[in-house]
């Protein structure tokens, strides 16, 4: 009896592992696919929407990834999930919406208490790379929730910077006229001017120089 009762049991255990694979599987793939309903279905049956994948990715921040919107704003509507849950590189979701465009998201995750200032690469810096037109806005909504303008990431560079090489002239525009600082220079010497000019962003090179002319003239330099 007892060893009938040992298969019963070790034939539920595998089942129950099976069921939770199973689960995790669909779970990250509907994350990827915008597969909202698989997600509800999920969520509704328990399932921790905080699981992170094999890599150590969090859902949401897979779901922003991959621009699965509808999944990535359930999951942002959920109280239990950790919006500043990072990924191994140390980028929370705030950062990934910024770099990717997503300014509905971006507000939203700030109103549920995302980070917006953090030790090292901020979403101002992944906001400021972004060259679309929504890359102003999103620099814009960062600066009116007290974002430092002035960030220095592990090797000092600054939203400015980023903004010279890989964002737009607009965005350079918007960071000069709050108070970033031109004179600014990171851990290799390079200044945002510089940046601009290995980067062969003309605007950019124009706005830094008159900004940097400015402060010479007025003995700020």
């Amino acid at each position: 009896m007892a060893y009938v009762l040992t298969i019963v049991l070790t034939g539920f255990v595998l089942a129950a592992h099976a069921a939770l694979a199973g689960a995790f599987d669909d779970f990250f793939s509907a994350a990827r696919r915008d597969d909202e309903a698989t997600i509800v279905k999920l969520a509704l049956r328990g399932f921790d929407l905080n699981t992170r994948d094999e890599r150590g990715n969090p859902a949401l921040l897979l779901a922003i990834r991959e621009g699965s919107l509808k999944v990535a704003n359930f999951l942002v509507s959920q109280p239990m999930v950790e919006v500043e849950a990072r990924n191994p590189s140390g980028e929370s979701p705030l950062m990934l919406a910024a770099i990717k465009g997503q300014l509905p998201l971006a507000r939203r995750l700030i109103e549920r208490k995302a980070e917006v200032n953090k030790p090292g690469w901020t979403p101002l810096h992944y906001a400021a790379s972004n060259a679309e037109p929504v890359g102003r806005d999103l620099v814009r909504l960062l600066l009116d929730h007290h974002a430092y303008i002035d960030a220095e990431s592990p090797n000092k560079t600054t939203p400015l910077m980023m903004a010279a090489q890989y964002g737009s002239a607009e965005v350079v525009r918007l960071l000069l006229e709050e108070g970033a600082d031109p004179t600014l220079r990171n851990q290799q010497n390079l200044s945002a001017l510089d940046f601009a000019q290995r980067g062969e962003r003309k605007d950019a090179v124009r706005l830094l120089t008159a900004a940097l002319r400015a402060r010479t003239s007025t003995g700020t330099w």
